[in-house]
């Protein structure tokens, strides 16, 4: 059986940024497309605790489990690691004053959140995401 963890992604999703704006709402283009943040404590996602899986809002791409949520206290939806992670790409993100990764889908390159070393075994890692940045498929 092959190592999911290390499946790649499919074929990158390429979209004019008006079917962006026409499929998305307006705070997942915000999100997913301007890189914005939602308030914290506000999304849809941060209290959630119904088992499954949380997709890209905007391609579909399988980004984390629930199995893998934890409750962080940041204000946002938390993971330690990825579904497979080959789905999500990091980049070095210097906006406003600071140094951080950010964390994109790596089939449609919206923003999710960022991802930060302090988060609880065994990966030490705390990825911080946008609920407009997903969708939950339960089991």
């Amino acid at each position: 059986m092959p190592d999911t963890r290390t499946t790649p992604t499919e074929t990158k999703v390429a979209k004019s940024e008006e079917q962006w704006r026409r499929e998305l709402t307006p705070m997942q283009y915000a999100v997913l497309r301007e890189k914005a943040t939602e308030r914290p404590f506000s999304g849809e996602y941060e209290h959630e605790h119904r088992p499954g899986t949380y997709v890209c809002a905007g391609c579909g791409n399988t980004l984390f489990e629930s199995d893998a949520k934890f409750d962080s206290g940041c204000g946002w939806p938390s993971f330690t690691e990825p579904a497979v992670e080959s789905h999500v790409d990091e980049e070095t993100d210097t906006s406003n004053g600071m140094i951080r990764t950010e964390v994109l889908c790596a089939k449609c390159s919206g923003h999710l959140g960022h991802v930060f070393p302090d988060g609880p075994a065994p990966t030490g890692l705390r990825y911080c995401i946008n609920s407009a940045a997903l969708k939950l498929k339960p089991r």
